[in-house]
Parts: C-alpha cells; structure tokens; sequence
C-alpha cells in the first residue's frame, strides 16, 4: 500500500507492520539480529535502513542507520546508547593508534565506523539493532571491553573535536 507523506519525496510503502519505507527500500531483506551479518543493505527489525560496507580507510567497515526521523528512534536515551556503541569502537581505533575522524553522526542517519578485527562485525550489528528495539546492555559491554582494552574513551559531553560535536 503507498502512503504520501507531507513534503516529503514519496511514495512510501507500509512494510511487515514496520515505518513506512521508500519505494525504493521497499525489497530490502530484514536483517535477523542473530542471522548473518555480511555487507549489504537491510531493513532492520526496528524499521531502520542498515547498510555495511567497507570504508574509505580500507582498515574499516562502515555501517549507517537510517531511521527517516522516526521519533521513536530519536530519544535522548538511544542517542546516548548510539553514541557509545560509536566510543567503544572508536576506543579500539586509539588502541591501534588509528586516528580518525569519530564515527558517529547523531540523528535520523547514524554512521560508524568499526576497525576490522576489532569487535566483531555481528557482535557491533546486533548491538546496533538492539539500541534500537531498547535493550542498551550490548552497546554498554561493548563500551566496557574497549575501555578494558585502551583506558577511559570519551564520555556525552565531553570535546569531540574528531567529529565536530
């Protein structure tokens, strides 16, 4: 069924009981938290957009979330679980002495970014999918075991100046 939304580009198309989709997201697969995890494109089960590639910095994947300003993905809670999913990983960078700008852009399109042989592509996905569905223990291990590895990361508040924030 095509919804219209306002002013907006459309037309939108309802998805599984999921937020209405762009047309051109609409034969996305649903990505399983406990399924596969390899590069591509995906509808998660909390109506995001995920897609994993690999990085400009060849070290890396990048992985973004899209929400198309779903408010309920918007909260001040799931910001801050999202911001240190992207600390834990960026946690890992400064253990290997990669500076980088931060991986993490809050808001309705997030993107991190995750050295490779650091946390485990589907470890940091399924993270990623459960902020987003309200469970926040997997981003909070992960910022555990970064801080274990290489020492305090950066805490909400605190300078950003890698990623401007």
């Amino acid at each position: 069924m095509a919804i219209e939304h306002n002013g907006i580009a459309g037309p939108y198309f309802e998805y599984d009981g999921l937020p209405a989709l762009h047309a051109v997201d609409k034969d996305l697969p649903l990505i399983h938290p406990y399924g596969p995890v390899t590069p591509g494109r995906y509808v998660t089960p909390g109506g995001g957009r995920l897609t994993i590639r690999p990085a400009e910095m060849r070290a890396h994947i990048r992985i973004t979330l899209d929400h198309l300003g779903c408010p309920a993905q918007l909260t001040d809670e799931k910001n801050g679980a999202f911001k240190r999913l992207a600390l834990a990983a960026e946690g890992y960078c400064v253990q290997s002495r990669c500076r980088h700008r931060a991986a993490y852009a809050d808001g309705v399109f997030r993107i991190f970014e995750v050295r490779n042989g650091s946390i485990a592509l589907a470890a940091f996905v399924r993270a990623a999918l459960a902020v987003e569905l309200g469970d926040f223990a997997l981003a909070d291990r992960l910022m555990q075991e970064a801080e274990a590895l290489a020492g305090p990361v950066r805490r909400e508040g605190e300078e950003d100046q890698a990623s401007g924030g």
